[in-house]
């Protein structure tokens, strides 16, 4: 570990570190020492910048939430009709979107974690919104968060599979969801 005696990226450099972790190790193998190494911080970076490991892991969720936000909505700028918004989700689930297994486990840990600490609630709900919102600009708000359920849903299927999942298989569930209105 180096000794950095001026560092004003520290606090940032610890919250990715506890993203980085959180992806490898799930939440539940996610400890002070493994971000501080991760970051190469002194140990007690982290309770100077944090409260407690939670307060260190809302932080993260809610910065990897942002992150992947505005990934989000820039997947689908470029989308002006129906058709097009088919190929976004499709793509989007099949893993041609700019997220990487990585990141859909961050998003997991997320969603677990948030069964069980209600700060995180928080967090997750903001992200959904920002997800319908994007999705809101090409369908009604039940169709939106319909949608945003079966992204999370055949992503997690996908993932999870252990044999193939095909991409046209993956669109024709997307199109029937969309449907004509």
């Amino acid at each position: 570990m180096s000794v950095r005696r001026h560092d004003p990226d520290r606090k940032d450099r610890i919250i990715d570190a506890a993203i980085a972790v959180i992806a490898e190790h799930g939440v539940a193998g996610t400890t002070h020492r493994l971000i501080a190494k991760a970051a190469d911080v002194p140990l007690g970076s982290l309770t100077y910048h944090f409260t407690s490991l939670e307060d260190l892991r809302c932080q993260a969720f809610r910065r990897h939430a942002e992150r992947m936000s505005v990934t989000y909505e820039a997947h689908f700028r470029g989308v002006q009709d129906r058709e097009q918004l088919v190929e976004a989700v499709t793509d989007l689930i099949d893993g041609d979107a700019g997220a990487s297994g990585a990141d859909w486990a961050i998003a997991y840990e997320l969603y677990l974690a948030a069964l069980r600490e209600p700060a995180l609630r928080e967090v997750t709900e903001t992200w959904m919104r920002a997800s319908r919102a994007v999705l809101e600009r090409f369908v009604d708000p039940t169709t939106a968060r319909g949608i945003d359920a079966l992204i999370e849903g055949l992503v997690m299927h996908k993932t999870l599979s252990t044999g193939p999942v095909s991409r046209q298989d993956i669109r024709t569930v997307v199109d029937r969801t969309i449907g004509t209105s």
